[in-house]
């Protein structure tokens, strides 16, 4: 009787994933709707000239703001944790980084009195909600430190 056994190898690769916890997810996923809000608020004001519009604007700024400055944290985290410090989760800390200092601005411009948010309030609103989505796409993906999804 002969017994014929196979050496067969098994190649892993280790790839480590960050994805986010459910609180980092909460975080990031909450700022869309945020600074969303306050686009639409500033789209609004910019068609109906009622000052609670702009008013609503710097609350969700300001509440996008918290959400984002919170996740800044985690994105951090996994960015010191990661081998490689290039790829997504460098893109995606830079993304978020690039929400929340824009958005910081925002709220500065929205502190203004009146009309004088216009049209600088719009624009920046509009840029930090794509920045926000485009930071919330990426980070809610799964994050590998080797840079390729």
């Amino acid at each position: 009787m002969t017994v014929i056994t196979h050496n067969t190898q098994h190649t892993t690769h280790s790839v480590s994933h960050h994805v986010p916890g459910p609180l980092h997810a909460t975080l990031l996923a909450g700022t869309v709707p945020l600074f969303l809000g306050a686009l639409l608020t500033d789209i609004t004001y910019f068609r109906s000239y009622h000052i609670q519009w702009s008013d609503f604007s710097s609350w969700l700024i300001a509440g996008g703001l918290v959400f984002c400055g919170l996740a800044i944290v985690f994105a951090l985290v996994n960015l010191i944790r990661a081998r490689h410090k290039t790829g997504r989760p460098l893109v995606y800390f830079l993304l978020l980084a690039a929400t929340w200092v824009l958005g910081f601005i925002n709220a500065l411009q929205h502190a203004k009195d009146a009309w004088a948010i216009m049209p600088a309030g719009l624009v920046l609103s509009v840029i930090v909600a794509v920045l926000a989505c485009a930071a919330t796409w990426i980070g809610l993906t799964n994050l590998r430190d080797g840079g390729e999804a």
